[in-house]
């Protein structure tokens, strides 16, 4: 083992490779998080496939995004303690077999297993790649450089439905798996020739009471929520499943603050940057997966644009993303994080109140400008935060605190999802005056009045998160005065 206080950034050999080891681990942010979103767009078409209803080929994608979030703790812990590199090569090595086995799957069983399989690999490479860039790029050009890793996160998740349609009305359910296997092997060789070995790992044991609790934490509440949605929240097994996961997180908790080397660092949370960031950042998925779920009815049912046209409109957020983002990296490196991640909040608040004032005849150039806005904004917010979580981490804990990060991601994922559906069909069930679980055919207005309240919620969510860091960015100004 290299010692701690050797550096990536004294090897001249590494130094003029670090743009390329960014392309390996970017190639892997995207398809690992593109996987969690890109399905949605193929269950219609595995319903009648594999004649199953709706709600259990639903957990092809939602299975996925458990698994992920049951390992990504321990993966990152374990890329600190067998290191980062190390890790994150293997993980590119079992999503690749995991995406090859997913199109070869013709069962529902086989199928959900494959994805497990995937999400396994996916979780390593996740919980390693932000501590990887923290490691390996100066601090000159660590904002632009997570910034590129931030623009291929939201980008893989945001171009899943639209990526998906196209995809699947080409070729194949099959191909939005094996779309994965040439770029997977491109980067796994280019892998094997440009990343270098680890230098900086940690003498530490594995916690294994606090990974299992986590994972039964992580299973009863995606469970709770997701079945919630179907049978009700008031189902006494959904109730028995959310309790068991409050009950599990507590424990967890308990047992992480008395081990000597836990599977979380909660000390991680004493920095109160650290922590409001990370808070923000969720904040953020959920308001941005609100509109996800949501847009692709909105363009196909009441603008009644083809799943391929309405996949080129809802691009306009993942494009717009991907070029704001590396400027919003590279300017945050000059002129610091908080005035960017503000600004950038308050443009997604504006474009949220304009889609929750969208209707049946709305301008398609209207709601493009919208969608549009929203990509900005997410681009402008997402780089300088990102920066802002690894710079207050000692490099000991990178992989902890890149997983933390990952896995605050996939859980707003998840609760984005939740939250949307929960109120459109809310308030749906109140306007039909029964319970609504889907799309009323000729009631175009019941479907308006639910997204209406769901992306009025998403706005204020967008809010809530504008206030903390324009917070932030008032409490750094008044230091900084301070100190002059």
């Amino acid at each position: 083992m290299s010692s701690i206080g050797a550096t990536y950034q004294e090897d001249a050999v590494i130094q003029k490779k670090r743009w390329i080891i960014l392309i390996v681990l970017n190639l892997f942010t995207f398809m690992s998080t593109l996987d969690g979103s890109i399905v949605n767009i193929a269950l219609p078409v595995l319903v009648k496939e594999l004649q199953l209803p709706v709600a259990q080929v639903e957990w092809v994608t939602t299975g996925y995004l458990m698994a992920i979030c049951s390992v990504i703790l321990f993966f990152g812990k374990l890329g600190d303690i067998a290191g980062k590199i190390r890790i994150f090569k293997l993980g590119m090595i079992i999503f690749t077999i995991g995406s090859l086995l997913c199109g070869l799957s013709h069962s529902l069983p086989l199928l959900i297993a494959a994805r497990v399989i995937q999400a396994v690999g996916a979780s390593m490479t996740m919980a390693n790649s932000q501590g990887i860039v923290t490691d390996i790029f100066p601090s000159t050009e660590r904002g632009k450089a997570l910034g590129l890793i931030g623009t291929f996160v939201s980008l893989g998740s945001i171009a899943g439905p639209s990526l998906g349609g196209i995809i699947v009305s080409t070729m194949g359910w099959e191909y939005i798996f094996w779309v994965n296997l040439p770029i997977g092997l491109i980067a796994i060789v280019l892998g094997w020739k440009v990343l270098p070995k680890d230098l900086v790992r940690v003498k530490s044991r594995i916690d294994l009471p606090g990974s299992m609790l986590f994972a039964v934490f992580i299973v009863t509440l995606f469970a709770g929520l997701l079945l919630g949605q179907q049978l009700g929240y008031g189902d006494n097994r959904i109730l028995a499943s959310l309790i068991a996961a409050a009950i599990t997180f507590i424990a967890f908790l308990i047992v992480e603050l008395r081990r000597k080397q836990p599977l979380l660092q909660l000390s991680l949370f004493k920095n109160p940057l650290f922590s409001l960031s990370i808070f923000c950042a969720f904040l953020v998925f959920v308001s941005n997966f609100c509109f996800n779920i949501i847009a692709p009815f909105y363009a196909q049912n009441m603008l009644n644009m083809s799943p391929f046209s309405a996949g080129f409109l809802l691009m306009l957020f993942p494009i717009s993303m991907v070029i704001v983002a590396p400027l919003s990296g590279a300017l945050s490196d000059k002129i610091g994080s908080e005035l960017l991640t503000f600004s950038g909040l308050i443009v997604m608040v504006i474009a949220q109140f304009g889609l929750a004032r969208l209707h049946e005849g709305s301008p398609v150039l209207l709601v493009g400008t919208w969608i549009a806005m929203l990509g900005i904004g997410s681009g402008l917010f997402g780089s300088p935060n990102n920066s802002l979580v690894m710079s207050t981490v000692p490099r000991t804990q990178l992989g902890s605190a890149g997983s933390v990060n990952s896995l605050v991601r996939n859980v707003g994922m998840v609760v984005g999802i939740t939250v949307a559906t929960s109120i459109l069909f809310n308030v749906m069930s109140s306007k039909a005056g029964y319970r609504v679980t889907g799309l009323i055919e000729g009631r175009p207005d019941i479907f308006l009045s639910g997204m209406h309240v769901v992306f009025l919620t998403s706005s204020c969510i967008c809010l809530l998160s504008a206030l903390l860091t324009g917070w932030r960015l008032f409490s750094s100004r008044k230091a900084k005065r301070l100190s002059v």
